[in-house]
């Protein structure tokens, strides 16, 4: 715990095929330590006698090593700080539970969405991973049964955004560590069965001062309670959303489930209670108006490093912020049935098609990659870069494994 596990330099160029990429630096040669934050501890309820700990990449030097994606989001989190303000992340997880018959991967149901019919099959499992979260200081929001067969979502509560991406990786970890326990595979793959619906990782998020319990998102003489830094920050992911997809559904895969009117947001825009928007202003609740006040990122999902995600996300809302940007006018309607030539006179542009593209526009955004460093920026390109050249050479069959049982 003082002075950490080595740890090859090399692994940070290891794809999720097993296959070290030439990357500059990360060869044979050379260690990181990974040191534990001993705030993260767990005892994990689903796995006997082990306990777990969120980890810091560090040089061995003592200084933080340019590939750690925790110390990148800490960065992004100072820049907040000398602003006074802290974001607020909340993550819904959208997941998958089956049954291996034959090789294949089996829906535990086929009831329709929301069907109390599934949550019924599934009554023992998510007992458990309830009580699981709890014992492990995780908070459940919200659970339910969702569209896909065999899927289901929870919501955890709000956090400042470390400790948020902290308990993603817990949560991430819990839904598949219970469902073992159970003798069930549960995946979040972006889309784990091509005929069924698509697993996301919505981001909630929201600006809060730094030392107070004031959200700056919440103008109450608004019509829409929406701030001007609001504005400015959700502006800011617009502008960068392409690049931004990059970070937040970076798999393959991710690319099967943002289509167009399947709800996952396929057009750069913003829309309120508008599910075909990639960036949503939902209805705050009665009550909590100035508490429920907040953005949700739906081109989002969980083949993403929940570090990565909300780092890159600070970034686009910081560039919005210091630029003083304005949103486009908000697309109250499904931005598929607007018209070409007005969607394209609006602004209203198809966000990338395929993982290739969205690492295209990762590379060519330079707000982010300047956050990132050229370090981390490199080695993360060139590894979901050849996942993209694997998968995409490969069969239907070959991305189902490689991305149900890796997520």
């Amino acid at each position: 715990m003082t002075s950490g596990i080595g740890l090859t330099v090399a692994m940070q160029a290891m794809n999720a095929l097993d296959q070290l990429q030439p990357v500059d630096g990360m060869g044979p040669v050379g260690e990181v330590r990974l040191v534990p934050d001993p705030s993260t501890f767990r005892v994990l309820p689903y796995a006997l006698h082990t306990g777990a700990m969120v980890v810091d990449h560090l040089q061995l030097n003592g200084d933080p090593a340019p590939v750690c994606q925790r110390t990148f989001l800490k960065r992004m989190e100072e820049r907040l700080a000398e602003r006074g303000e802290r974001l607020e992340v909340a993550f819904e997880n959208e997941f998958s539970l089956a049954t291996r018959v034959d090789e294949a991967y089996v829906p535990i149901d086929s009831g329709l969405c929301f069907s109390t019919i599934s949550a019924t099959a599934a009554q023992d499992y998510v007992d458990d991973l309830t009580a699981a979260l709890d014992e492990q200081a995780v908070g459940l929001e919200q659970y339910y049964s969702e569209l896909g067969h065999g899927q289901h979502e929870i919501s955890t509560p709000h956090a400042p955004a470390l400790r948020a991406a902290d308990d993603q990786l817990i949560t991430r970890e819990t839904i598949r560590g219970v469902a073992a326990q159970h003798g069930l595979l549960a995946s979040l793959a972006p889309k784990p069965w091509p005929e069924n619906a698509g697993n996301g990782c919505h981001i909630h998020f929201s600006l809060w001062d730094a030392d107070t319990d004031v959200n700056r998102f919440h103008d109450p003489a608004a019509p829409d309670r929406l701030s001007a830094e609001a504005r400015s920050f959700i502006a800011g992911v617009l502008r960068h959303l392409p690049g931004l997809c990059g970070l937040t559904a970076p798999s393959f895969n991710s690319y099967h489930r943002i289509v167009p009117q399947y709800w996952a947001g396929a057009f750069v825009c913003w829309g309120h209670d508008n599910r075909e928007a990639p960036v949503r202003v939902p209805s705050v609740f009665w009550g909590m108006e100035e508490a429920s006040t907040n953005a949700e990122l739906k081109a989002a999902d969980a083949s993403s490093n929940p570090h990565l995600a909300v780092g890159g996300l600070i970034a686009a809302g910081l560039d919005g912020l210091e630029r003083e940007l304005e949103p486009p006018e908000p697309v109250e309607v499904d931005p598929a049935t607007i018209d070409e030539d007005e969607r394209a006179r609006r602004g209203i542009v198809r966000l990338p098609a395929t993982q290739a593209e969205a690492l295209d526009a990762l590379e060519a955004d330079e707000v982010l990659t300047a956050a990132l460093g050229p370090v981390m920026a490199g080695s993360y390109l060139a590894v979901r870069r050849s996942a993209w050249a694997a998968y995409s050479a490969g069969v239907e069959a070959f991305e189902q494994q490689g991305h149900f049982s890796q997520y």
